[in-house]
């Protein structure tokens, strides 16, 4: 069993599956438009969910809620299906294949044995695509790798059924039906109110209130917490933001490139304007990013490095604030 299926690599991995299975389908979608259609784009702080001993910190919405407004939005069907029980998860996608039909996959990354050892830990909301079958081999295009790659059929059951948060349980996914064109324009404006709405959201732990929130706890941490786990709790941050395939940022570049490919969709040029600016904020993240992990690493020779590091937050969660009002106002 194996498809005609053509491997692209991207950025993130939920955008590269959308991307990947639309492109197969005959839609070019690209990672940029089904992540900004999709309102992937987001700044939360979970204090309640604790991943590897620390705060959850996301850049971008919950895992599948990005394909799911993606469909809605441009008009087409996905079925989705979880399982107890592994055989009839494999059942199910064994069927799949057998009727030529690629299909997405969410995943634990800990037991990905392809990945380096540096990026394997618990983290239970990967995406891949499934596109054929060798013996007791799968096929697999996983977007964040260069190459197509496999897992056998224990492999594949293991992270499909790996524990902790957001556990998959086989959770199998893929378009069923599609229109004859995509409705791109109203889905993207739909995609960008929503992303603004988030962003400029009265909710502390969300959004711009989200980031100044996080810069004050950063300030409380090492007398709070000791110094020891204030780093562990800053080097999640910055994991949540550079390393699980964002694309940088905290996926702040992928969605510029989203405005850049949706001012010439709706012929907006002031989006293309707006899409520069967000390139900048994104640098401006990223260089919260290596300060941060330089204080972590026990490399930072600034006196007061915590205070620092949270008040360029601050300065971030500012431009964030202009950046999202002109964008609203962009696009009613």
């Amino acid at each position: 069993m194996q498809i005609n299926f053509t491997h692209h690599q991207s950025a993130h991995c939920e955008n590269g599956v959308i991307s990947n299975l639309m492109k197969h389908h005959g839609f070019n979608v690209s990672e940029p438009m089904a992540f900004g259609i999709g309102s992937g784009l987001l700044f939360c702080h979970i204090p309640f969910l604790m991943v590897n001993h620390a705060p959850a910190f996301t850049y971008r919405a919950l895992p599948g809620i990005i394909f799911k407004r993606f469909a809605k939005r441009v008009g087409i069907k996905i079925k989705r299906e979880k399982f107890k029980n592994p055989q009839q998860a494999k059942a199910v996608l064994d069927q799949n294949l057998n009727n030529n039909n690629p299909v997405g996959l969410q995943v634990g990354v800990y037991n990905l044995v392809y990945f380096p050892d540096e990026y394997r830990f618990h983290f239970n909301a990967h995406n891949l695509v499934v596109y054929g079958k060798e013996n007791d081999t799968y096929l697999i295009s996983d977007p964040v790798m260069e190459d197509v790659t496999t897992l056998t059929d224990k492999q594949l059951e293991k992270v499909r059924f790996a524990k902790g948060a957001f556990a998959p349980k086989g959770h199998i996914y893929y378009p069923v039906d599609f229109p004859k064109e995509l409705e791109l324009e109203s889905a993207i404006i739909k995609g960008i109110k929503h992303t603004c709405r988030d962003m400029l959201a009265p909710m502390p732990v969300l959004g711009v209130k989200g980031i100044r929130y996080t810069a004050k706890l950063i300030r409380k941490w090492p007398k709070k917490k000791g110094v020891k786990k204030a780093n562990h709790y800053l080097g999640q941050i910055v994991r949540m933001q550079e390393e699980i395939g964002t694309g940088g940022g905290g996926f702040r570049y992928i969605f510029a490139a989203f405005l850049q490919e949706s001012s010439k969709v709706l012929n907006k040029p002031e989006l293309s304007n707006l899409s520069k600016e967000m390139t900048l904020i994104g640098d401006s993240w990223r260089d919260f990013a290596v300060d941060a992990s330089r204080i972590y690493k026990n490399r930072s020779a600034k006196e007061d490095a915590y205070n620092n590091v949270a008040t360029q937050l601050e300065v971030i969660a500012d431009k964030e604030e202009v950046f999202f009002k002109k964008l609203k106002k962009a696009i009613q």
